[in-house]
């Protein structure tokens, strides 16, 4: 299993697992013996790294809630040495909107409750989830080393960032890494490779095939389900967006039959063939796709050809959620 830094004391495996899709945001979540399942063939893969969030729940038919962290601890609990278990706190879910909460008392509520779903006494990365204009970036990295002091969390991050927020963290406790949104559709962060880099911290890419949708795997008649899957209402899977996607998808697919590879293969490669600090975390429920998107860290993409890649993105006008 190839491996790469997580900050500048753990070692996660090149491709991490994104948990989210369990039980949150799409479609009906899978029951606990499902969703374990399918971490337990993660594990089985060569995965060491997952990614949960308090907030990554979903209503079960019978009304009660799924919690994506009760099903990630029961699977990692007897491995739990052995890997690297990260979670968020500071974002509930709003009827339409995220509320963001990050002022130090909420912070301990949320990691114990985080605990306490997880079944473990330690958190190895524990991000702020998104930032709370309400709470200075001082205020929460202060209550980050308090709860590294206490042994609680081993190390902490912040997911969408900028680089002045991050600055202004990184002075009072040190970040190990970022978790903002990253793909070949997704690039508006890109200014912050060299931040990262110079304060060596990892850059965990969220979505890193656009909400599947490099995958290849989806078209114009593809569906979701309404109201539990979010890709119903994102913009790259609109009959537009598959049309201003399409140069795109042919060029992932022509680069996929080159390399012996699949188009998500390619997506995945090309940012970690591209800085040595990306790691990563596409998620599914689908073991194969699981297996797919680990042995994307097997494929090489030359600096040559990585440019002439961003050389066509920088020409395409595309369509994805979370646009800026």
């Amino acid at each position: 299993m190839q491996k790469r830094n997580l900050g500048k004391s753990m070692k996660v495996s090149s491709v991490g697992l994104g948990c989210m899709g369990i039980t949150h945001a799409s479609g009906t979540p899978l029951t606990k013996a499902e969703g374990m399942k399918v971490l337990e063939s993660a594990l089985e893969i060569g995965y060491n790294f997952f990614d949960t969030a308090e907030c990554y729940t979903g209503t079960n038919p019978d009304g009660t809630v799924a919690y994506n962290e009760e099903v990630v601890g029961a699977v990692l609990k007897p491995v739990r040495n052995k890997v690297i278990l990260a979670s968020k706190c500071g974002v509930t879910h709003g009827k339409d909107h995220l509320i963001m909460d990050s002022r130090p008392q909420s912070i301990r509520k949320a990691l114990e409750g985080s605990l306490k779903r997880l079944g473990t006494d330690y958190i190895d990365l524990y991000y702020q989830h998104r930032i709370d204009p309400k709470v200075e970036p001082e205020e929460v990295a202060g209550t980050m080393s308090d709860l590294m002091k206490e042994g609680k969390i081993r190390a902490w991050g912040i997911s969408e960032t900028d680089e002045a927020y991050l600055r202004r963290a990184h002075s009072v406790c040190p970040v190990t890494a970022i978790q903002n949104r990253y793909s070949m559709m997704a690039r508006w962060y890109e200014n912050l490779f060299p931040v990262v880099e110079e304060l060596g911290i990892t850059y965990v890419a969220f979505s890193p095939l656009a909400n599947g949708f490099l995958s290849g795997q989806y078209n114009e008649k593809s569906s979701f389900e309404k109201g539990a899957d979010f890709r119903s209402n994102m913009p790259q899977y609109t009959p537009e967006g598959f049309e201003k996607s399409r140069e795109l998808l042919q060029m992932l697919r022509d680069m996929a039959a080159e390399k012996n590879a699949t188009p998500g293969q390619i997506s995945l490669a090309w940012m970690l063939c591209k800085k040595p600090f990306i790691v990563p975390i596409p998620g599914s429920r689908k073991p194969e796709r699981l297996k797919e998107n680990f042995e994307a860290a097997n494929i090489c993409l030359s600096q040559d050809e990585i440019a002439v890649i961003d050389e066509k993105l920088n020409t395409m006008e595309l369509l994805v959620f979370g646009g800026h």
